[in-house]
């Protein structure tokens, strides 16, 4: 008896963004005991820094840089998005006094569940299918009953492929919100 898509792959995936969720949190519940919340503040620099760095993969398959490694350029860009993400998350921390912030975390936030689909479900989406498929057709079944028991399966598999085309738009909200954020910080910034 088959698992199913959702189950064995797709739930883990949310999995992956409640430790994500969790550790912000912790990092945030530790500043919080060692009365160093101050940390929090500046946390959202580094943090902003380590997302930038960590376009060099886009840069990388728009043919805008030449030079490295596709695939270390993807670690990469993964392991720094995720700790930047980690960081600017504590950086907004639990305080809600500033709209074009939390927006900014909106957006963030989406632009990570939406970067981890690619990452996990559209490969393991089109593994689990094809495995799918192959067990069924060993059963002795033919293409018409495999189409109609994998139906729901196939469902979730196409829709999770369509990552990319709500990827890059909430990219673009994310980069424009946290740029918008950035300056208004600056020009309110207490600077005396």
């Amino acid at each position: 008896m088959t698992i199913g898509l959702f189950l064995r792959e797709i739930l883990p995936f949310y999995f992956r963004l409640l430790v994500l969720a969790a550790v912000t949190l912790l990092i945030d519940l530790v500043l919080h005991i060692t009365d160093m919340v101050w940390i929090g503040r500046y946390l959202g620099i580094p943090g902003t820094i380590l997302i930038l760095l960590s376009f060099g993969h886009s840069l990388r398959k728009r043919g805008l840089i030449a030079s490295s490694n596709p695939v270390r350029l993807l670690r990469l860009h993964e392991w720094l998005a995720w700790i930047g993400s980690t960081l600017v998350l504590v950086h907004a921390g639990i305080h809600f006094n500033a709209a074009l912030a939390w927006l900014a975390v909106i957006a963030m936030s989406l632009n990570i569940a939406s970067g981890l689909t690619g990452k996990y479900l559209v490969q393991r989406a089109g593994r689990w299918m094809k495995q799918a498929r192959g067990a069924l057709h060993d059963q002795g079944l033919d293409d018409a009953a495999i189409e109609q028991k994998l139906f729901w399966d196939s469902l979730a598999a196409g829709w999770v492929k369509k990552w990319r085309t709500i990827h890059l738009p909430i990219s673009l909200a994310f980069a424009a919100l946290a740029t918008a954020h950035i300056l208004s910080t600056f020009l309110f910034w207490g600077w005396k």
